[in-house]
């Protein structure tokens, strides 16, 4: 059963619904790295809105899950070049 939450983003309250304590956790996670992001972005351009710098942050985050996707998909393509290797190895032992 979902469960109601409450985060704060810019400086604002939003409710959502959390499926399990896994979920809550990484939503609350997501919250922290988005002010975090926004706060750095604050300090660096000061006098800007925050709805302003809002688009940057999303875009940052963005790039960085990006990052981390091409940076999986390199090691299951090496995990699979291993496994190959592996196999490849124990038939010419037989």
């Amino acid at each position: 059963m979902a469960q109601k939450i409450t985060i704060l983003l810019a400086g604002r309250d939003y409710i959502m619904n959390a499926s399990s304590p896994e979920e809550e956790r990484r939503i609350r996670l997501a919250a922290e790295a988005v002010n975090s992001r926004l706060s750095l972005y604050t300090r660096s351009f000061p006098g800007q809105k925050e709805a302003d710098l809002m688009p940057f942050v999303a875009l940052n985050e963005c790039i960085a899950r990006l990052s981390l996707e091409d940076g999986k998909k390199a090691l299951e393509d090496e995990a699979g070049k291993l496994l190959e290797d592996t196999l490849s190895y124990l038939k010419t032992r037989k």
